[in-house]
């Protein structure tokens, strides 16, 4: 996929080094650097248009994420999600995201519903659009929106590091599950908006455990 028309670095009020992480860390979550690509220092250099060193700082980063493994004669190269790391982000996933969903049920506002309705209209104009780069990230949107209605700042400190994860696994496999995941959210946003609890507990589980099937479907094929 061409990253050519992609943001310049540098452009913001944000220290380069943070900027190129950034970066660096988009391209690989939404695919624009796929599984199993080689990363050298001179070609994302050229890509962001800057100096080699705030680029190995972040290739540095992105390895302690999981994101980027080193390899023998070849240096970085995105990684290829595993099934036990799946499995493991798919496992705090569902007890996260249930109790998020039935706390969110019991404390959502109307305005806090018509977000997620927004949200809702996006993903399906995307889907429609079979744009899976903005599939992928309104899906992280719209869980993290759920999490933060929930109003504990707990489950948002623990989601704010492993929706990184979660969009990449999800995009990785977006052609397949965009359609099934959209209409799973309808669902959750529904038993939200109603204020069943138990309801939106159980789509929130439902969903995670669909995802997470889909997600090791995608790992074995790889």
């Amino acid at each position: 996929m061409s990253v050519s028309h992609a943001r310049t670095i540098g452009s913001q009020h944000q220290a380069l080094r943070e900027q190129v992480l950034e970066e660096l860390r988009r391209r690989i979550v939404n695919g624009d650097y796929p599984p199993g690509q080689r990363l050298t220092e001179e070609r994302l250099a050229t890509d962001f248009g800057v100096s080699r060193n705030p680029v190995r700082e972040a290739l540095r980063i992105v390895e302690a994420d999981g994101l980027v493994t080193m390899m023998p004669r070849r240096g970085a190269v995105v990684a290829t999600p595993e099934a036990a790391a799946v499995a493991d982000l798919f496992a705090v996933r569902s007890a996260l995201e249930t109790i998020a969903a039935r706390l969110a049920a019991e404390r959502a506002t109307p305005s806090q519903v018509a977000e997620l309705r927004g949200l809702l209209d996006e993903a399906r104009d995307a889907t429609d659009r079979d744009d899976l780069s903005r599939v992928a990230e309104l899906n992280s949107a719209l869980h993290l929106a759920v999490i933060g209605i929930s109003g504990n700042r707990w489950l948002t400190s623990i989601a704010s590091s492993m929706y990184l994860h979660v969009h990449w696994v999800f995009r990785v496999g977006a052609a397949d599950r965009a359609p099934h995941s959209w209409q799973e959210h309808i669902r959750l946003v529904d038993a939200i908006a109603a204020g069943d609890a138990d309801e939106a507990e159980a789509a929130a589980r439902d969903h995670v455990d669909a995802a997470a099937h889909a997600a090791r479907e995608n790992v074995t094929r790889q």
